[in-house]
């Protein structure tokens, strides 16, 4: 079997696949001893384990250590690349890729083969676009829902709010109103962004992923949510070079 790690910036997620298909899937956060545990009775059945990380070398460290308390089998982790699969990245040094965006990308790639923007709506919100020969023509990098939520909680003085999932847009008459529904009318102006640039670009799909995905959704963006996107990218680069 073969364990896919989805390693972000506050969550690590994985699925274990067998030859038939998923075996099963988790989260938690890097810091949680237990991470894996799930895995134990099943650690000894895996033959080797992908890593898709943004995470810097410690963070690394600690992910191969909760790793070799479970399995025994050998970690390798998939950065960005020049060029797979007939899709190429724009970046003049693409170590400086997240390997999440460049995984998203390659899978969506591969799965329409057209021109699309790719949107991980996570802890920061990244949109990427995709000119139909599989150029990677740019992206944007910009906070996603929950680190400005954070950055306001903790950030800026006197603003004391309850988060809540409320859609409004319309001003608020509270703080916790001003935040939450601020929060929506900035993610529709991105909305409307994203519109804009997908006609200017002419642009096939928009592609949607990550954990607020259902909320941009929700708010107005049409597209794709494939909340497995970076898992499926991991996963062709692993069986590709495998041969498979």
């Amino acid at each position: 079997m073969i364990l896919l790690v989805d390693s972000g910036n506050t969550h690590v997620k994985w699925q274990l696949l067998s030859a038939a298909g998923l075996v099963g899937a988790g989260r938690g956060a890097l810091e949680d001893s237990a991470l894996f545990e799930d895995l134990r009775s099943l650690g000894s059945s895996i033959r080797q384990v992908a890593v898709s990380t943004v995470g810097a070398d410690d963070g690394v460290d600690v992910l191969c250590q909760r790793l070799a308390r479970v399995t025994s089998a050998p970690v390798r982790c998939y950065w960005s690349e020049r060029e797979r699969s007939g899709l190429r990245n724009s970046y003049e040094d693409v170590s400086r890729m997240g390997a999440d965006r460049w995984h998203a990308m390659l899978a969506a790639w591969c799965r329409y083969r057209c021109s699309l923007m790719v949107i991980d709506a996570g802890t920061a919100l990244t949109a990427d676009y995709v000119d139909g020969r599989g150029q990677h023509l740019g992206g944007f990098i910009v906070p996603g829902l929950q680190m400005m939520r954070k950055s306001l909680n903790h950030d800026a003085a006197r603003i004391g709010f309850q988060s809540n999932d409320t859609l409004e847009c319309d001003p608020g008459r509270s703080t916790s109103e001003c935040v939450n529904n601020g929060l929506n009318w900035f993610l529709r102006g991105l909305i409307l962004q994203i519109r804009e640039d997908v006609a200017a670009h002419s642009l096939e799909r928009i592609v949607i992923t990550g954990g607020d995905a259902r909320r941009l959704t929700a708010l107005g963006l049409e597209g794709d949510v494939l909340p497995d996107l970076v898992f499926e990218g991991l996963e062709l680069v692993v069986r590709e070079e495998a041969g498979q």
